[in-house]
């Protein structure tokens, strides 16, 4: 992991966005009046012909990217996760996955990492949202490089796929050259004391304990969940059986996120223990580093929950 070099995952997108419109002139991209934000804006500058900012219209939104799909084009449908996923949830329930179409939907500043914008704009319930609706991929990139591939892995998906990006800037974990698998978690180490399952921005903090309980004599492993929906089940039950104590870590709500899909997999095919670390409640306004701290999202928060 490398600390000397932060890059917020939405300003990823906006780069491999722009890159895959290079590629593929199929696909295209919609805003709703937050490309500044969401980084699309760099697409749009590319590729204006190619992007549509619908105005603060998210059901719109939806509405015109399943259209658009049903004529051949890729189009991600982009926003703040609160509005891109609560909003709009009646349309991509019904215009998106009920019909199966091939809809990208990206969710930027998702979970606490919002900050000050307080606890309408901390959105932590995304994937638990998502998650529930037949058809529906679910990925959770954790930096940079994660992220690129994300994009473009998305696009080969013919189907509707959710993308959860968050706002804050986040170390660089993989080099250019990591090969990763729609559906395959990443497992960093072999340490039979305890496995952290973590996702998106959570991946790091989860590193940063792993090198902290070395110090203690404790060796953990540390698994990179990027795909939630498809889990990898065949990882989970491998941890279960090698690792002495099971917990999960999300900058989302333990209820219906990372750690209950975990649990999903563990009451039905390996009965264990998990301990969920995640929001118990609405977020709270403050810098975002002070509110992960308060609802317990740390390095050391882990630190203490191995030890």
């Amino acid at each position: 992991m490398d600390k000397t070099i932060k890059i917020a995952t939405r300003q990823s997108f906006g780069e491999a966005l722009k890159e895959l419109g290079a590629d593929n002139k199929n696909v295209i991209v919609l805003d709703a009046d937050l490309s500044g934000a969401t980084k699309t804006n760099i697409f749009a500058k590319a590729y204006p012909d190619r992007f549509f900012d619908i105005g603060i219209a998210e059901q719109n939104m939806i509405g015109i990217a399943a259209g658009m799909s049903t004529c051949g084009k890729i189009p991600f449908a982009s926003s703040f996760a609160v509005f891109v996923t609560g909003r709009v949830y009646d349309q991509i329930r019904n215009s998106v996955c009920y019909p199966n179409l091939n809809v990208k939907i990206c969710g930027t500043h998702s979970g606490l990492t919002v900050g000050e914008d307080g606890a309408t704009h901390q959105m932590l319930e995304d994937i638990n949202l998502m998650k529930a609706l037949p058809n529906m991929n679910i990925l959770s990139p954790s930096d940079d490089t994660q992220t690129k591939w994300a994009i473009k892995e998305a696009a080969k998906i013919n189907g509707p796929v959710y993308i959860r990006l968050c706002r804050l800037a986040t170390p660089l974990i993989y080099d250019k050259e990591t090969k990763f698998e729609f559906g395959k978690g990443i497992c960093f180490g072999e340490g039979t004391d305890a496995t952290v399952f973590a996702t998106g921005d959570m991946v790091y903090k989860a590193l940063e304990a792993q090198e902290i309980l070395k110090s203690h004599g404790k060796d953990i492993r540390v698994v990179d969940i990027h795909t939630i929906k498809p889990i990898d089940e065949d990882l989970i039950i491998k941890c279960a059986k090698e690792t002495e104590k099971l917990i999960s870590i999300e900058d989302h709500s333990i209820i219906g996120g990372l750690g209950s899909s975990i649990s999903d997999v563990l009451t039905e095919k390996y009965p264990k223990k998990l301990i969920k670390l995640g929001a118990n409640d609405f977020g709270r306004s403050g810098k975002a580093e002070d509110v992960l701290e308060y609802f317990g999202l740390t390095s050391n928060k882990i630190v203490e929950t191995v030890l």
